[in-house]
C-alpha cells in the first residue's frame, strides 16, 4: 500500500502497514472451482402479488404486477408502443377482481361510480364465475382473455370513449407482442400470425374511432396523455388506415403547437415524411 499506513510502528502495527486499501470482490465459483455464471431472471422474478379492493363487491384480492423499478424500456413502436426486454408489461395492465369479474386497467380500477357499479353487477358478475386458480405468471392468451373481459365491463359501465379506446389499443398491442413471440418452426406459423395481425388491426379501427370520438367530446389529460401525445397516436392510426387528410392536419398541429415537447415534435416530423410519401404512392397509383 506504499506509505499510506506507514508510521503505524510507533502503535506497534507496523503489521499493518501491508494491507490492502480496498478488497476486491469475492469472485463465485461453482462445485468445480469455476466461475459461476450470473443468475438467469426469470419473468416470476420481475413480479409481486399486490392487495386490491374490489370497488364493485368490496372484497380483496391479489393480483400479479410487475416491479416497474426492475425492467426498462428498450424502445417504442411507431403507435407508442411501449417493449422491454426482460417482460411484456401490457400482459399484467389489467386488474381483475377474481370474484366478481369486475376488470379494468390499473389507472381506471378504482373509478367507479354508482351507476357503473350497478350495471356491472348485474350484467357481469351476475354470470360472472369465479375464478380460484393463481398463476405465477400471465401467458399472452391468458392476458388477452382479461382484456377481452375489460373491454366488455367498459362497454357494461358505458366508460369514455377514451378508455374503451384506450383498452381497444392496448389489447392491439398485447396481441402484436403475442405474434413477436410465436414459434417461427411451428407448421401453423403463417397461418396464426395472419390470425393476429387481422385481429390487431380490428383492435386498432376501434381505437382509432373512439379516440376521434374522444377528442371532440372530452378534455385533456386523456388517459394520462396530454393533447400532443393523443394527436399524434391519432395521426399514426390514422395513417395506417389510409386517412390521410386526419393524419397530415394533427401532424401538422402538433409542429405548431408550443405545449408538444422536442421529442413528440421530432416524432411528428418522422410521421409527416412518412405522408408525404405515402399521398405521393397513392396518387401515383390513380395516374
Amino acid at each position: 500500500m506504499s506509505d499510506l499506513l506507514s508510521g503505524l510502528e510507533q502503535f506497534g502495527l507496523g503489521n499493518l502497514k501491508n494491507m490492502n486499501l480496498y478488497d476486491e470482490p469475492a469472485k463465485k465459483t461453482d462445485e468445480n472451482g469455476e466461475k459461476a455464471a450470473a443468475p438467469v431472471m426469470q419473468e416470476q422474478d420481475y413480479l409481486f402479488d399486490k392487495s386490491y379492493n374490489c370497488p364493485i363487491c368490496d372484497k380483496e384480492f391479489k393480483a400479479r404486477t410487475v416491479r416497474v423499478g426492475k425492467v426498462k424500456l428498450a424502445g417504442t413502436d411507431l403507435d407508442l408502443r411501449p417493449k422491454y426486454d426482460q417482460v411484456d408489461l401490457l400482459k399484467y395492465d389489467i386488474i381483475m377482481c377474481p370474484h366478481c369479474g369486475y376488470a379494468a386497467l390499473s389507472r381506471f380500477f378504482k373509478f367507479v361510480t354508482s351507476p357503473q357499479a350497478k350495471n356491472i353487477k348485474a350484467t357481469i358478475s351476475a354470470s360472472f364465475k369465479p375464478q380460484t386458480e393463481v398463476k405465477e405468471t400471465y401467458s399472452y392468451d391468458d392476458a388477452l382473455e382479461r382484456y377481452k373481459l375489460t373491454l366488455a365491463n367498459a362497454i357494461v359501465k358505458q366508460a369514455k370513449p377514451s378508455e374503451k379506446a384506450y383498452v381497444c389499443l392496448k389489447t392491439a398491442w398485447l396481441i402484436r407482442g403475442k405474434a413477436e413471440h410465436l414459434d417461427t418452426a411451428a407448421a401453423d406459423y403463417e397461418a396464426e400470425k395472419k390470425k393476429l395481425e387481422e385481429e390487431e388491426t380490428e383492435y386498432l379501427h376501434n381505437a382509432l374511432e373512439g379516440f376521434l370520438a374522444a377528442r371532440q367530446t372530452e378534455n385533456f389529460p386523456m388517459c394520462g396523455m396530454d393533447e400532443p401525445t393523443v394527436d399524434y397516436l391519432i395521426s399514426v392510426l390514422s395513417m395506417r388506415f389510409e386517412q390521410y387528410d386526419v393524419a397530415t392536419r394533427l401532424v401538422s398541429g402538433i409542429l405548431t403547437n408550443p405545449s408538444a415537447n422536442p421529442r413528440m415534435k421530432d416524432k411528428a416530423r418522422m410521421v409527416k415524411e412518412m405522408l408525404v410519401k405515402k399521398i405521393k404512392e397513392r396518387n401515383a397509383a390513380k395516374k
